[in-house]
């Protein structure tokens, strides 16, 4: 009879393991970890982030576990971690394009199954499922084109880049890059300011000091042209639609739009934030989708042209 009943505790143990992995419920939820650059960063991240976790919510049937930074060696580690949690699906926005070879393929080899959002990576395609992006380059050579048809005598251009290597700075350089070596465009300076808006502020500030000559600042996110513009003020410089100076900026955010309604700023690129249900219909049917690469339709808004719909409907944020 102990013989039975050991026998019997064994088999219930084994299927208890079988059941729950040995003390971990499998309560049928999809768990996600999603790699993100932290909604500090800009209005545009905030919008991000909360689209994020909101579609793969417990409610729709997700497990989510996420994680912040804008250092790419963090974000590594972070989905390092999420691969040896086991998660279901791994989802990217990354620092930095470079660097991500090995954790992808690790995740691979665990059967999880990676999505890209916001930023391409220089990876083999194999290696994701999707990239859910904007054409950062497309923005930048939308931007340019729009400065390059204002037509002005010169262009003498302060040039404030985002957190460098990221898809995002890599493609709105580029096609300024192009203009300043075809000398069609000076560069006054051309400055990392992270994102930040107190940077670039100060970058600003610098360049008026030494009293070089300007009249363009292409600013790379809204946070940093509006630390720009807070440069300008102080230093009693006119910017906008009647001003001596062409303030531009992206994102969209709503308040950065009201900016281009009053004249205060000349142009907003747009970048989509919201890429999450996309990514939630593609796993949800179980489909490879048609392309590996799924692009945003975005555009670029004039101050001239704006109206406050525009705000209603591409505005980010309050």
């Amino acid at each position: 009879m102990r013989k039975i009943k050991a026998l019997f505790l064994v088999t219930m143990l084994a299927l208890c393991c079988m059941v729950t992995a040995c003390g971990k419920e499998d309560d049928g939820k999809i768990k996600v970890g999603v790699v993100n650059n932290p909604p500090s960063e800009s209005g545009y991240r905030e919008a991000n982030v909360k689209d994020m976790e909101a579609v793969f919510s417990e409610a729709n049937g997700y497990e989510l576990k996420t994680f912040y930074s804008i250092k790419n060696d963090e974000q590594l580690q972070a989905a390092q971690g999420f691969i040896t949690d086991g998660v279901d699906y791994l989802l990217i926005s990354a620092a930095e394009t470079t660097g991500w070879d090995e954790v992808l393929k690790k995740a691979k080899e665990a059967g999880i199954k990676v999505y890209l959002f916001d930023r391409m990576i220089d990876v083999d395609e194999s290696l994701y499922e999707a990239a859910v992006v904007s054409d950062m380059a497309k923005e930048g050579e939308t931007a340019v084109n729009w400065l390059l048809a204002q037509n002005l005598p010169e262009y003498k251009v302060i040039h404030i880049q985002g957190a460098m290597g990221s898809d995002a700075q890599i493609g709105r350089t580029g096609a300024l890059d192009a203009q300043f070596a075809s000398g069609k465009m000076k560069k006054v300076v051309q400055q990392t300011a992270t994102w930040d808006e107190a940077e670039a502020k100060k970058i600003v500030e610098a360049v008026i000091n030494s009293g070089e000559d300007f009249n363009v600042i292409y600013a790379e996110n809204d946070g940093m042209a509006k630390g720009a513009v807070a440069a300008l003020d102080e230093a009693g410089i006119t910017h906008g639609t009647d001003g001596k100076v062409i303030v531009m900026g992206f994102d969209c955010n709503k308040w950065a739009l009201r900016e281009l309604l009053a004249g205060k700023w000349n142009y907003d690129g747009q970048c989509s934030p919201f890429q999450a249900k996309i990514i939630s219909d593609l796993i949800k049917s179980g489909k490879a989708p048609a392309s590996k690469k799924i692009i945003n339709e975005e555009k670029g808004f004039d101050a001239k042209a704006l109206t406050q719909s525009d705000i209603d409907t591409y505005g980010l944020g309050e």
